[in-house]
């Protein structure tokens, strides 16, 4: 019997954990190495690490595609990316999330290509997008698209301190919109837009004119004036917030679901291949959502390797 427990320990030291400290912990090969040998007197092979990523990443290929469908059915999710380094080269981790799932994808672009590529949900996808106001977004004209409002304060905030004056109307105008009751937006909701309308009416007068800069140039635009024509050409999505109680401010549900990547890289260094940046994608968005549904990672993770997962259990 001792024997056994032993066994079992053993297997869960060399299968188990090395997952759990690579991809959760976001510790490296080489410290997860050195962290086996302190607590075992065993530095645990390179290899035994790739291998158990690897039957990792195709154990969840189902529950991935579980995630996808929960979120295609949800009628919010937030959107973001963020760079990240493969072989020395840069690439997009993109998130897709909502309160209970995250599903993460590598692409080798931020944009347009991998937005409407198969490894988004974007192109099945029919609710609200919450983005930070990509252009690529909205080029997807069957999904209705929200902006970050935390975004356009931080935008507005740098004009204020530009002297700004329109800057400043707009981000009082968007706080007393959001401290407002919903029922209220709504009743009010011509008053809101045609207040929307008069602070870009007088950004309008406060930026310069475009310039041309050389005979072949393009117009040469202050960043004030590119953000007012933003918040103009988005109205739609940028007073979402403020009619539709399913539409939150901010996009920070996506901002938290992305960080992570980025203590990732900060301690471990970037992806030596582009394989195992899938395979770190798919592994956390795994682990997100099961922190989400406030399960027990290890017990989760282990019962991913044994061919098992809560949300392939619940659906069948």
């Amino acid at each position: 019997m001792g024997r056994k427990v032993t066994n079992l320990i053993l297997i869960s030291c060399l299968t188990f954990i090395p997952n759990i400290t690579n991809n959760d912990c976001r510790l490296p090969f080489e410290k997860i190495q050195t962290l086996f040998d302190d607590l075992y007197g065993y530095p645990i092979n390179e290899g035994t690490i790739a291998a158990s990523n690897q039957t990792c990443y195709e154990n969840l290929e189902q529950p991935e595609k579980k995630i996808q469908e929960n979120l295609i059915a949800s009628p919010v999710v937030h959107n973001d990316e963020s760079g990240v380094r493969c072989q020395g080269k840069l690439h997009w981790l993109h998130v897709a999330s909502t309160a209970l799932f995250t599903y993460l994808f590598i692409h080798p672009k931020r944009g347009k290509e991998a937005i409407e590529s198969e490894k988004s949900i974007l192109p099945r996808f029919f609710g609200w997008s919450v983005h930070d106001c990509l252009s690529s977004y909205f080029n997807l004209t069957k999904i209705k698209h929200a902006i970050c409002g935390a975004h356009l304060l931080r935008e507005l905030q740098a004009q204020i301190e530009n002297g700004s004056n329109w800057a400043n109307a707009f981000k009082d105008f968007l706080l007393r919109v959001y401290y407002t009751p919903i029922p209220e937006r709504i009743d009010n909701r011509k008053k809101i837009e045609q207040e929307f309308d008069e602070i870009i009416a007088q950004a309008e007068k406060e930026e310069p004119v475009p310039k041309k800069t050389g005979k072949r140039g393009k117009l040469k635009r202050t960043k004030g004036r590119n953000l007012f024509e933003r918040l103009q050409t988005h109205k739609n999505a940028v007073l979402a917030f403020a009619f539709y109680p399913e539409v939150p401010f901010t996009n920070n549900q996506a901002e938290r679901d992305v960080r992570p990547v980025k203590v990732k890289q900060k301690v471990s260094g970037c992806f030596r291949t582009v394989n195992g940046a899938e395979q770190y994608a798919r592994i956390a968005g795994y682990i997100s959502t099961v922190r989400k549904h406030q399960l027990n990672i290890f017990k989760e993770l282990c019962n991913v390797f044994y061919g098992n997962s809560f949300l392939i259990t619940q659906t069948s």
